[in-house]
C-alpha cells in the first residue's frame, strides 16, 4: 500500500479506516442471509404463491452465494479484488432495489439471487486486508471480516424481525439497497485497489462446472427434508453431484488455468482446514437456527418463554455482540500462538457450548449464556479459518482460496439447516393443536452441534502447519516488478 510507514499514525488511521469499511461490506452481505427469515410464514400470502415456493427465497440466496463466491474469489485474484468487491455490492444494491418495488415472487426471487451473489464480498475483503494493511494490522483485521459472517446473521434477526412487525416488508429490501449503495461509496472512496494479479485465463468451463456440481449438492442438503432423503430428485441430485465434482475436478487438474488450484487445496493444511471450517459452520450456526425458536416457543412446551419475535431477537443480541468482541482476542492469540491454537481453542468453546445448551433449558439467562458462549466460539474460530488458508496459500491465490473457505463454511451451515430441521420434526410435543418441537429434539440439535465441534477441534489438532508466505506488503509485486 502505497502509504506512510505501518508505524506512523496516518498509517494506523488509514488502515483502520479500510478495515472498518470492509467489515461493514461483510456485515451488509452477511444480513442478506437472514433478511427475509422473519416473513418467510407471511410470503405466501404477500406474493401470492405457496410456502414450497417461498422457501426458495432462502434456498436460493444460499446457493447463489456459494456458486458466485469461488468464481468471484478467481477473478478478483486475475482482474483485481476492489473491482470484483463493487462488482458484488453493485449486485446486492440491484437485488435489494428489485425487491424493494416488487410484489411478484418471480422477480423478489430474482433480487434475492443476486443478493445472495454478493457473498463474495467476504473473502474478497480478507484478500484485500492481506494485500494492502501493514504486517501488525492483518490478523485483526481479518478475524474480525471473517467474524462478520456470525455478527450479520445474529444482528439481521431482531433488526429485520422489527422492521416487519412495524413496517411494510418492502422497506427491509428499501433499507438493504440504500446500505449497498452507501457501502459501494465508501469502497471507491477508501479502500485500495492490489497491484498483485495472478493472470491467466479465466476457467469458464471450469466455473460452469463447479456451479452445476454445487447446485445439485446444495439444493439436495437445504430441500432433502422437503422433498424426502430417499426421494428420486434429492438421490438423482445426490448422484449428479458426485459425477460433476468427478469430472471437474479431472478437468481442473489437466487445464493450465484452473478455476480452484486443486494441488494447492489438496496440501493437507488447506483441506484439513476446509473440512474443520464445514463442521465449524454446522457447530456455530445450530445456535443462530434455534435460539429464536426457544425463547418465542410458548411456556406450556415445557422450555419455551413465550416471547414475540422483536422481544426474542433483542434478548439474542449478545451474539452478536460477543463476536464483535471477541474477534480482536482471536487475532491476539493467533499472533502469539498460532492460528491453529486459536482454532483449537475455539473449537473447545463451541463444543462446550452447544453442550451445555442441551442440557440447559432454564432459567433464561443461562439459556443465553449457553448461546453467547457458542458465538465466541465461532469468533475464534471463525477468526482462524481464514489466517490458516493464508499461511498456506501463494499470496496470488488469497481470494480463490478464500472463497472456496467460505464455500466450505456455507455447506457447514446449509447442512446444519437440514439437520435441524430433521431433528426439530422427528420429536414433537402439540400444545393448543399447534405441534413445536420438544425439548428432546433440541438437546439432540446442539448434541450434534457440539460434536461437530469437537471434531473440528480434533481435526485442527491434526493440521500440520503451512508454510507462511512473505505478506504482499513486504513484497515485490508481480504486475511489473515494482517495489510496493
Amino acid at each position: 500500500m502505497s502509504s506512510p510507514t505501518a508505524s506512523s499514525p496516518a498509517s494506523q488511521r488509514r488502515s483502520k479506516t479500510v478495515i472498518g469499511v470492509l467489515a461493514s461490506c461483510g456485515i451488509a452481505v452477511s444480513l442478506m442471509q437472514t433478511l427475509v427469515v422473519p416473513l418467510l410464514p407471511e410470503f405466501p400470502r404477500l406474493l401470492r404463491t405457496t410456502p414450497a415456493n417461498a422457501a426458495w427465497l432462502v434456498t436460493a440466496t444460499l446457493v447463489a452465494g456459494a456458486v458466485c463466491a469461488p468464481v468471484l474469489g478467481r477473478l478478483g485474484d486475475m482482474y483485481g479484488k476492489r473491482r470484483m468487491l463493487l462488482v458484488s455490492l453493485a449486485a446486492m444494491a440491484v437485488g435489494s432495489a428489485i425487491g424493494a418495488v416488487s410484489d411478484d415472487f418471480a422477480a423478489v426471487l430474482v433480487g434475492r439471487v443476486l443478493q445472495g451473489a454478493a457473498i463474495g464480498v467476504v473473502p474478497l475483503g480478507i484478500s484485500i486486508m492481506r494485500d494492502e494493511l501493514p504486517e501488525e494490522r492483518i490478523t485483526s483485521g481479518v478475524a474480525l471480516m471473517s467474524a462478520t459472517l456470525g455478527i450479520g446473521g445474529a444482528v439481521g434477526l431482531p433488526v429485520t424481525g422489527l422492521v416487519a412487525e412495524n413496517l411494510n416488508w418492502h422497506w427491509l429490501f428499501a433499507g438493504a439497497a440504500a446500505f449497498s449503495v452507501v457501502e459501494f461509496a465508501l469502497v471507491r472512496l477508501v479502500v485500495p485497489e492490489s497491484s498483485l494479479r495472478s493472470g491467466g485465463r479465466f476457467d469458464l468451463v471450469g466455473a460452469l462446472g463447479l456451479s452445476a456440481a454445487l447446485t445439485c449438492l446444495l439444493l439436495a442438503i437445504s430441500k432433502g427434508n422437503d422433498w424426502g432423503w430417499t426421494s428420486p430428485v434429492v438421490l438423482g441430485l445426490l448422484l449428479a453431484a458426485a459425477v460433476l465434482f468427478t469430472v471437474w475436478g479431472t478437468y481442473e487438474l489437466r487445464t493450465t488455468s484452473p478455476l480452484v488450484d486443486l494441488r494447492v487445496s489438496a496440501r493437507p493444511a488447506v483441506l484439513l482446514t476446509n473440512i474443520a471450517s464445514v463442521l465449524v459452520g454446522l457447530a456455530m450456526f445450530a445456535g443462530f437456527m434455534v435460539g429464536a425458536q426457544i425463547l418465542q416457543a410458548p411456556v406450556a412446551t415445557g422450555y419455551g418463554f413465550g416471547m414475540s419475535l422483536v422481544v426474542s431477537g433483542l434478548v439474542l443480541l449478545p451474539i452478536g455482540g460477543a463476536m464483535g468482541v471477541f474477534s480482536p482476542l482471536s487475532a491476539r492469540i493467533s499472533r502469539r500462538h498460532g492460528p491453529r491454537t486459536t482454532l483449537v481453542l475455539g473449537g473447545a468453546v463451541l463444543t462446550a457450548g452447544n453442550l451445555a445448551g442441551s442440557v440447559l433449558h432454564d432459567p433464561l439467562p443461562l439459556v443465553v449464556l449457553s448461546l453467547t458462549v457458542v458465538a465466541i466460539g465461532g469468533a475464534l474460530a471463525y477468526g482462524a479459518l481464514p489466517t490458516l488458508i493464508m499461511r498456506a496459500v501463494p499470496p496470488a491465490e488469497t481470494a480463490a482460496a478464500n472463497s472456496l473457505n467460505t464455500l466450505a463454511r456455507s455447506i457447514g451451515t446449509s447442512s446444519c439447516s437440514a439437520v435441524v430441521v430433521a431433528l426439530t420434526t422427528a420429536s414433537v410435543v402439540r400444545v393448543h393443536g399447534v405441534e413445536y418441537p420438544s425439548v428432546t429434539a433440541y438437546s439432540w440439535v446442539f448434541l450434534v452441534a457440539g460434536s461437530a465441534a469437537l471434531v473440528a477441534a480434533l481435526i485442527a489438532v491434526a493440521t500440520p502447519s503451512a508454510r507462511r508466505y512473505a505478506p504482499v506488503t513486504t513484497r515485490v509485486a508481480t504486475a511489473g516488478g515494482r517495489s510496493r
